[in-house]
């Protein structure tokens, strides 16, 4: 009888214990989560934070034909919608990832219980919705610490519950593939579609989407770009689709065919150093830094263009800046072989008519300017220290125009071998809305940072000449078919402020007696254009520069009647424009509008304009400059044209208005045309002046830039997407200036016409 009741009081006890502890612990699972949801163990997202989720978006810069050309961001993230996320990846997803992601509130009870008995080896019990927490508001802290661990899981768990609460499975859904750092730079589905396969999310195909969803189990292992690794990824890859056939997403024979499928990148890599458009995303990010500051938020914080997903609506058209930069590589291509062919062999190349000890200054300052220069100054080494490393050979990459060449050189040579590099500048423009639809600033960004549409002032030559007759045809009433003599003249020494007498003369050395004002610009006669600065004055013409939107310093002399002055593409652009747009000028711009990431417009961009000239002058400098191309310097658009370069692949027959240039020493070449409703300029020339061609066979405008003009201009007349004009320039009503010169014959004396073709000569 003892014996049972002793029993009887043993069992009694151990259902006692077994309760207490059961409630026990059960209450300190409560506990816990209480603890962890009040913050003990760690600050947890507040309500606004659910509802607002800092997640670093980053800003897109959108061409005017809807193109995204760049981005700038910390993380590059740009948020996707539910809807426009195609099925097969959501489906891909869910089998993969979460198969009751439908039927449970955050935590997946099965799925936990199961984690717990197989301690973990069939794998963990995480929700969509727990890894969109953790990727959120956690993180993963990596720790072996086992309380850490279910310190964290319990924090997930948490906010996955009040993320159930906050969103719709489709809204969850669509923040997890945001979130997801893909590698290579490519936050979010969006941004890996576009640098992974060159393409929209909708536009993924299934085998495609499978890779991405693949990836999510530890993205660095399996990055499609691991060749090493390709057919692990692969594999993992065919696991996806084998996790869709069995949830009912696909059949049997569909998931076989797509399991065969070789893995086919169209990998485009997204930074701010690559893509297109890179200079013109430079400059706008300057501008934007600048704009941040005038234009608060609400709360009067500054908006962060990294961080706060703006969409910055531009001008830029994603085709002509494609074929832009096109005809820059394609002409700069076999150009910059010819220059290097002329320097070979030749002393102090590719510097020409200095002395030693200039190439010297020259190389040293290039040298000061370095980051080598930078870092070991930071170091604190000497310069005698720095200046004997710039000898030392060494591996590095350096520019061609064939892609980027592995190499060992010394950092002097490789200076040396920069300084040999053509450089350019481009930018095209709808003369009518100053909106600016192709913007080139330079070969190669990575390589070359100075902009030389914006930052870089060059010296005209003779695109300079417009404004000198444009100013003559304003002030004294002339007209393309007046006539005036080409001959031997100068301004005496005094006049106009000059030191000494100054007699211009033609690059042929020669001069072409009487002709009409349309022959002088075509065939750019320097003593005409001295002329016509003589009698209308220095100060007249720069105003008129001014006016025409040209903000650089002009000097007030006459010498800058043959272009000695230093102007941007930007401006002499601008500039040229306004005779086509009837003598209104307007101010280039970049910028539509600019929106937040919820697509509330924060600004929009309205051009600035004024009137400049007569209507009437504006088209007689149209006329005036057709007859450039027409049969002066720039007649080789008309095609056919072969000097040893290349044979020229455009022959246009519309009519075309547009100036060539060529400083002294074929410093500097520069051709800008226009069309009705586009105008278009370029420079082409050596970082330093004192390296430049040596003959002006090839270091003339009308070889150096016109050819990256009229490559361009054939590119986008050939594109039917694009409605570039063919036609002719609008004339106004009742002109009252003389413009068809068609019957004017000026009185010509035949000993003082050249025997040369003057088509060569520009300066």
């Amino acid at each position: 009888m003892a014996t049972k009741k002793k029993v009887k009081n043993n069992f009694s006890k151990y259902i006692r214990i077994f309760w207490i502890t059961f409630i026990s612990g059960f209450s300190l699972i409560i506990l816990l989560f209480l603890f962890a949801s009040w913050g003990f163990f760690g600050p947890m997202p507040t309500f606004e934070n659910l509802e607002n989720p800092d997640s670093n978006v980053a800003t897109e810069i959108i061409s005017s034909d809807g193109v995204v050309l760049g981005k700038f961001y910390a993380q590059n993230r740009v948020p996707i919608k539910y809807e426009d996320l195609p099925k097969h990846l959501v489906q891909a997803l869910v089998a993969t990832e979460d198969e009751r992601f439908y039927d449970h509130s955050g935590i997946d009870p099965r799925g936990t219980i199961r984690a717990v008995v197989m301690l973990g080896k069939d794998g963990g019990a995480s929700t969509i919705t727990q890894q969109l927490a953790k990727l959120l508001f956690h993180g993963s802290d990596g720790s072996k610490n086992i309380v850490l661990r279910i310190l964290q899981k319990v924090k997930e768990w948490i906010i996955a519950v009040r993320l159930e609460r906050q969103y719709t499975k489709q809204e969850i859904v669509a923040m997890y593939l945001n979130q997801v750092d893909f590698v290579n730079g490519a936050i979010g589905i969006r941004s890996a579609s576009k640098i992974y396969f060159n393409k929209e999310p909708k536009d993924l195909k299934v085998e495609e989407a499978a890779l991405f969803v693949g990836m999510l189990v530890n993205p660095s292992l399996h990055n499609p770009r691991r060749e090493s690794r390709i057919e692990k990824i692969k594999d993992r890859r065919n696991t996806v689709l084998g996790q869709m056939e069995r949830s009912g997403f696909l059949t049997k024979a569909k998931k076989e065919e797509l399991q065969k499928t070789p893995i086919t990148l169209d990998y485009k890599p997204e930074s701010h150093k690559e893509g297109i458009a890179t200079y013109f995303r430079e400059y706008l990010k300057v501008y934007m830094k600048d704009w941040t500051k005038e234009h608060l938020k609400e709360d009067g914080s500054e908006y962060d263009i990294y961080r706060d997903g703006l969409r910055i609506y531009t001008t830029i058209d994603s085709r002509m800046q494609k074929h832009a930069e096109e005809a820059v590589a394609e002409h700069l291509t076999i150009l910059q072989a010819k220059f290097f062919a002329e320097a070979k062999g030749k002393k102090n190349a590719p510097f020409l008519k200095i002395s030693t000890d200039e190439t010297e200054a020259i190389v040293k300052r290039a040298m000061k300017n370095s980051e080598r220069w930078r870092i070991l100054k930071e170091e604190g080494k000497s310069e005698g220290e720095i200046l004997k490393s710039f000898d030392v050979k060494t591996k590095m990459k350096v520019f061609s125009w064939k892609g980027e060449r592995d190499t060992i050189m010394t950092p002097r040579d490789s200076i040396i071998y920069y300084k040999h590099i053509l450089q350019v500048g481009m930018m095209a423009m709808e003369p009518q809305t100053g909106h600016i639809k192709a913007w080139v600033g330079g070969n190669n960004y990575k390589h070359f940072q100075y902009d030389h549409v914006d930052q870089g002032a060059r010296q005209v030559g003779s695109t300079f000449k417009p404004f000198v007759y444009s100013t003559a045809m304003e002030q004294l009433g002339m007209s393309p078919c007046d006539s005036i003599i080409d001959g031997p003249f100068t301004i005496p020494r005094g006049k106009w402020g000059i030191s000494g007498d100054w007699s211009p003369t033609n690059s042929s050395g020669k001069y072409m007696g009487m002709v009409t004002l349309k022959q002088a610009l075509a065939n750019s006669l320097n003593p005409v254009s001295a002329k016509l600065m003589d009698r209308v004055g220095p100060q007249a013409v720069v105003d008129m520069a001014h006016d025409l939107g040209v903000t650089s310093e002009i000097p007030v002399t006459p010498a800058i009647a043959l272009g000695s002055v230093e102007v941007t593409v930007k401006e002499m652009v601008g500039a040229f424009s306004t005779f086509v747009n009837q003598g209104v000028y307007i101010k280039p711009s970049f910028i539509t509008r600019i929106e937040d990431k919820n697509g509330v417009i924060l600004d929009q961009l309205i051009p600035e304009s004024k009137d400049v000239m007569n209507k009437d002058v504006a088209y007689a400098i149209i006329k005036l400059m057709e007859g450039v191309t027409q049969s002066g310097t720039g007649a080789r658009l008309r095609g056919g044209y072969v000097n040893g370069l290349t044979s020229y692949k455009y022959r246009f027959s519309n009519p075309i208005a547009g100036k060539t240039g060529t400083t002294q020493n074929n410093s500097d070449g520069w051709f800008i045309g226009m069309v009705p409703n586009l105008a278009a300029g370029v420079w082409v020339g050596n970082e330093d002046r004192s390296a430049h061609f040596r003959r002006t066979l090839y270091g003339q405008g009308a070889c150096m830039s016109l050819p990256i003009w009229g490559l361009f201009m054939d590119k986008c007349y050939k594109d039917k997407d694009l409605s570039v004009s063919k036609g002719a320039f609008e004339k106004p009503d009742k002109i009252t200036i003389s413009v068809d010169c068609s019957k004017v014959v000026p009185t010509v004396d035949s000993t003082d016409v050249p025997d040369v073709d003057m088509n060569q000569f520009d300066t």
